[in-house]
């Protein structure tokens, strides 16, 4: 059996990719941070012998992130960082903590989680980590400086871990969502929302499990000669 260890387990993005994960026969270690709620119903249609552990952590200090670490004692084969939030708000009006809140989230959990379990990948020849990053990564957004500066980072953090990695056995990819239907978008005016439909070439808002479809494609071993990419889930959406 595989080991996953899904980071931001208990989001849209992350629930659908933990479902599709436990259903496709991986064995899950699943992170939460505040929606404990969520994370008991999302369990109960959940096969029994996919979940291995529950950790709930937050993930924005150095201190709470090692022990999340040390409260891991199963090996994991693989990770999706699905974790993290947004924010939308004038660069010279966004408060410091936020910014190294975001940081933390986005950048330095995913170097620290990376680099517990890349040791052991590569002794084992055999890793895969994905992460969910946003087509404003790539793009950027006005009053989402912060948050496309860090999706930014986990764009260039995967294609140059790649590199380090590939010749080890490990794979290290991204899933670049566009404007996907959870709970994030949820602040938007609904002529807010159709204003960015008809920007979209399908016209309408991807879905958690179409995220999820393109991560259970990256963790297929049948895809062995796919490394460093980012995978563009947005409906044709090109600014």
């Amino acid at each position: 059996m595989t080991n996953i260890l899904i980071i931001g387990s208990s989001g849209d993005i992350g629930c659908a990719i933990a479902q599709k994960l436990a259903f496709d026969g991986y064995q899950l270690i699943l992170h939460y941070h505040t929606n404990e709620q969520k994370m008991t119903k999302m369990l109960q249609t959940f096969p029994e012998e996919s979940i291995l552990a529950i950790i709930q952590a937050n993930l924005e200090s150095d201190s709470s992130m090692d022990t999340f670490l040390n409260d891991i004692v199963f090996p994991v084969d693989g990770i999706v960082f699905a974790g993290g939030q947004g924010y939308i708000g004038l660069l010279q009006d966004t408060p410091y903590h936020v910014m190294d809140d975001m940081f933390m989230q986005h950048v330095k959990a995913p170097w620290k989680i990376s680099k517990k379990f890349l040791p052991m990948m590569i002794k084992n020849r055999s890793g895969r980590i994905v992460l969910i990053t946003s087509i404003w990564g790539e793009l950027g957004a006005s009053n989402e400086v912060v948050y496309s500066s860090v999706k930014g980072a986990q764009n260039s953090f995967v294609k140059a871990l790649a590199k380090e990695v590939a010749s080890c056995g490990v794979y290290v990819n991204g899933v670049s969502p566009g404007f996907i239907a959870t709970k994030m978008n949820g602040h938007l005016s609904k002529e807010e929302t159709q204003a960015i439909m008809e920007r979209i070439p399908m016209q309408r808002a991807g879905k958690p499990s179409e995220v999820a479809d393109a991560v259970c494609f990256l963790m297929d071993e049948r895809t062995t000669y796919i490394n460093g990419e980012i995978i563009n889930v947005n409906g044709g959406w090109r600014e």
